[in-house]
């Protein structure tokens, strides 16, 4: 199964680099303090503004709140529903792989649509563009909807 390709950080679009900078900055804000596991996200709306978003962890662990979400959640509560790519930024130690969204998330991310979903590690030299439906490939509503 293809989930996406790899490509170098430099040869991203403008708008794209600025994305998976602005997900690396909202990291800095996560509270994980049980799992260590920092992450960050950046969606851009259609009208250009992005909405930021990192984990909140919890002690009663399903309580927490992963980045995506939380980028999502806050885009909606401002009225947007259009999105046109989401970034993401984690670091595995020790890890050359890059970190994808989880099933919650995935889904809610499929609810908004097939967007563009920029994945990247810290270094931010290499990044894994991928696509909603490649992530989550038979979600169980047409994700082209429109909302």
């Amino acid at each position: 199964m293809n989930i996406g390709e790899i490509i170098d950080f430099t040869t991203l679009d403008a708008d794209i680099q600025e994305l998976i900078r602005e997900s690396a900055l909202v990291r800095e804000n996560s509270y994980s303090p049980y799992s260590k596991f920092k992450v960050g996200a950046a969606l851009r709306c259609i009208d250009g503004s992005i909405s930021r978003g990192c984990n909140v962890e919890n002690s009663s662990f399903p309580a927490g709140v992963c980045a995506e979400s939380t980028a999502i959640v806050k885009a909606v509560s401002e009225g947007k529903r259009k999105f046109t790519a989401l970034a993401v930024i984690a670091e595995k130690q020790n890890s050359t792989t890059f970190t994808t969204p989880c099933g919650v998330c995935r889904q809610v991310i499929a609810e908004f649509g097939n967007i563009p979903i920029y994945l990247a590690r810290t270094d931010m030299k290499q990044v894994l563009r991928t696509r909603t439906d490649e992530l989550f490939p038979s979600p169980p509503f047409d994700t082209n909807s429109t909302l």
